[in-house]
């Protein structure tokens, strides 16, 4: 009987009972600590978690919120943008990006993505802008960094804000041709994450934060978050409920000292995809930009056949995901008249999802691998 056999059945896209296996004590007592003290809402240990992510990430604040869409939200708030006022993006990605402009009366102004690195193609932003335009949120897709350098030098000269949407690549690194480094969400004027569950740094429910070095801005997000408050019934701003449970920053605050390791466990798991398929010729890996790491929120293929490939590993209790099928400027709250993002919509035809997450094993992966490649045979 195949050594496969039994195994194959276990297979998940993403596995966070077994990631939470490793650290149930940890997690469990600090949970409890939680609970008996019952500083629910804003307690000490959210302040704590904010600056250990802080001093991660060597950035001057990190405001948290209850999700990362809350997050590009709020950080679109504390800019003062006015109705009509138009934000570039990529279509390629999940809707909370172009969703929260919408919702602010704000215009999205969807520009194509790279073919290879799936994020916003910095070298066809320029032409995008207009005397309306405010602002650029790059997404880092994937789990590496669109091209920050040349996308903050559009920015100062076009006197335009950036947010750096890093739900997925927390704890990636930008590299400059200065030879300095950045973690990628601390590059533009404002940086946001979200933790949900499966992401790289994820939460047992829904949670989020807020980077930036600029301390105006960063007072601006705090009383957000906080109805608008500084203060105590005294409403300075417009705001929103939108702050991170106790419990959740308990979580995050064991779940940091990990993440090197954890993003280290998925570069390692990628490493092992590209070498068992870099040479199917039906296949194109993911590839690895020069001046980003990689940190693999996801593992996305470029494949032939796609969804016959897809039907073909579900047989075999394979999970895979399709990320994302149709980009935003195609779905009616955001369709725009003959527009036409070629990568994008190739993209969207084509992308394979492996699974991919800090307790995969060899068994496994040799398993995923020899049925894709078996499919193309």
């Amino acid at each position: 009987m195949s050594i496969f056999a039994n195994m194959k059945k276990n297979i998940q896209m993403v596995d966070v009972v077994g990631q939470y296996k490793h650290i149930q004590d940890e997690i469990n007592n600090a949970i409890l600590k939680i609970l008996n003290k019952g500083d629910f809402i804003n307690g000490a240990i959210v302040k704590e978690f904010a600056h250990n992510l802080a001093s991660f990430l060597n950035v001057n604040h990190v405001i948290p919120c209850a999700n990362g869409t809350d997050a590009i939200q709020v950080a679109l708030m504390s800019l003062d943008l006015k109705a009509g006022d138009e934000v570039i993006t990529t279509p390629f990605t999940f809707v909370a990006t172009a969703e929260v402009i919408a919702l602010l009366g704000l215009k999205p102004i969807f520009v194509d993505i790279n073919l290879k690195t799936f994020n916003l193609d910095a070298h066809q932003i320029e032409a995008a802008i207009t005397d309306k335009t405010k602002c650029i949120i790059p997404v880092h897709l994937f789990g590496q960094g669109a091209e920050m350098e040349k996308i903050m030098s559009i920015a100062e000269k076009h006197n335009l804000y950036v947010i750096e949407d890093n739900a997925q690549a927390i704890g990636a690194e930008y590299h400059f041709s200065n030879n300095t480094s950045k973690k990628l969400g601390t590059i533009g004027h404002i940086g946001t994450t979200s933790f949900y569950p499966s992401k790289n740094l994820g939460a047992y429910g829904d949670a989020g934060a807020i980077f930036t070095n600029d301390d105006e801005i960063a007072f601006k997000i705090k009383e957000i978050v906080n109805h608008g408050s500084s203060n105590k019934y005294h409403y300075s701003r417009v705001g929103v409920n939108s702050r991170l449970d106790s419990i959740q920053a308990a979580i995050l605050n064991i779940k940091l000292k990990h993440l090197e390791n954890y993003n280290l466990a998925r570069q390692k798991v990628a490493q092992f995809y590209n070498n068992e398929l870099k040479n199917n010729p039906y296949i194109s890996i993911p590839q690895i930009s020069n001046f980003s790491t990689h940190v693999y929120h996801q593992y996305t293929l470029l494949v032939n056949d796609r969804d016959n490939l897809q039907k073909h590993l579900k047989e075999k209790d394979i999970p895979s995901g399709i990320y994302y099928p149709i980009p935003l400027h195609l779905h009616q709250p955001y369709l725009t008249s003959n527009l036409s993002l070629k990568n994008s919509e190739k993209a969207a035809k084509s992308v394979l999802s492996l699974p991919i997450h800090t307790e995969m094993n060899k068994e496994e992966l040799k398993f995923i691998c020899n049925s894709i490649n078996k499919f193309y045979k």
